[in-house]
């Protein structure tokens, strides 16, 4: 087969004896990156000039945005996205493009471009969150394993590098050291497209510091989560409900890979679901509950819930766990 292809280039002294990649027509090549995912369109775009130039074209990275994609770039100011090509909004938009004062986040997935969300713990209602003897509000660098890139070019850069994985979502995480009403709500409405979704807590037992340089857990106050088990739920505006129950720490199992879930991040899946029209905006409330107050619970950090399209959650996350 390289053979073959080699002759559609040269001749028996290198030279040009036939049509070669260069001389399909542009629109041709158009036509046919409409059926392949972004990463591959840019691979092929180094071929050649005709590639190159159907790789640039407004109709092709169209057919790759969300019909409701305006939705998005009216959370920026216009004057990120005015004069943009179609190319360089979907790289602007595969980048988290924050909203309500930054406690939320949306974004384009790189390899099909539907459209995932991700909720700060700020941005939720946490029970006693104000009292420091329960919670308290803590940094964490992980989130900050991908660079915060500025300049289009290199938020175009950012889609098709190897993809990095950020453990935890936000720069701050709530801890909770100890209390007996356990609760956390949130509530978030906007234009989904149609598509089924999942959504997930993500939440890891212990907290971590660094000493000498070295990431080291620390579980002194991780208790009563193998109790009672936490109730999540779920509930939309058009009537669609779910809800999921579980012990969190479970000490003796083990992940598929033989690794204790303590000192873990882990979503938690609560449930999926479905939107059929972008319009109206869908509202969706979530919840976490441990209110058995016979007990105390404590040690748990709370990152933040993940809304996202159901079958792009089965990809493998270095370093995070998923559950059920």
């Amino acid at each position: 087969m390289g053979a073959a292809l080699s002759n559609l280039t040269e001749g028996a002294n290198g030279s040009t004896i036939g049509p070669g990649l260069g001389d399909i027509p542009e629109s041709c090549v158009a036509c046919v990156f409409l059926y392949l995912t972004p990463p591959e369109i840019c691979n092929l775009a180094r071929l050649n000039r005709a590639f190159r130039g159907a790789a640039s074209s407004d109709s092709v990275w169209e057919s790759k945005l969300p019909s409701n994609y305006q939705d998005l770039l009216d959370l920026l100011p216009p004057e990120r996205y005015h004069n943009l090509s179609k190319k360089d909004i979907f790289a602007l938009l595969s980048r988290p493009v924050p909203f309500d004062n930054g406690n939320k986040e949306v974004w384009l997935d790189r390899d099909t471009g539907r459209i995932c969300m991700a909720i700060s713990a700020k941005g939720m209602v946490i029970t006693g969150i104000e009292d420091r003897r329960y919670w308290n509000w803590i940094p964490t660098e992980e989130s900050r394993q991908v660079d915060q890139r500025t300049h289009l070019h290199m938020a175009i850069l950012y889609m098709f590098v190897p993809r990095l994985t950020r453990l935890s979502r936000f720069h701050v995480v709530a801890y909770l050291q100890q209390i007996w009403w356990f609760e956390v709500d949130g509530v978030v409405k906007f234009h989904f497209p149609a598509d089924v979704y999942t959504l997930s807590f993500r939440l890891q037992l212990g907290r971590f510091s660094k000493r000498l340089g070295r990431r080291v857990p620390n579980f002194e106050h991780t208790h009563g989560w193998d109790i009672k088990p936490v109730r999540f739920q779920l509930s939309t505006s058009d009537g669609q409900q779910a809800s999921f129950e579980c012990c969190l720490d479970e000490t003796e199992r083990e992940d598929a890979n033989g690794n204790h879930k303590r000192g873990c991040w882990i979503d938690y899946k609560v449930g999926e679901f479905i939107v059929t029209d972008s319009e109206p905006a869908t509202e969706v409330r979530f919840s976490m509950k441990q209110i058995d107050c016979t007990h105390s619970k404590g040690g748990i950090c709370v990152d933040s819930v993940f809304i996202i399209p159901s079958d792009l959650r089965g990809r493998k996350r270095r370093g995070v766990l998923k559950k059920p």
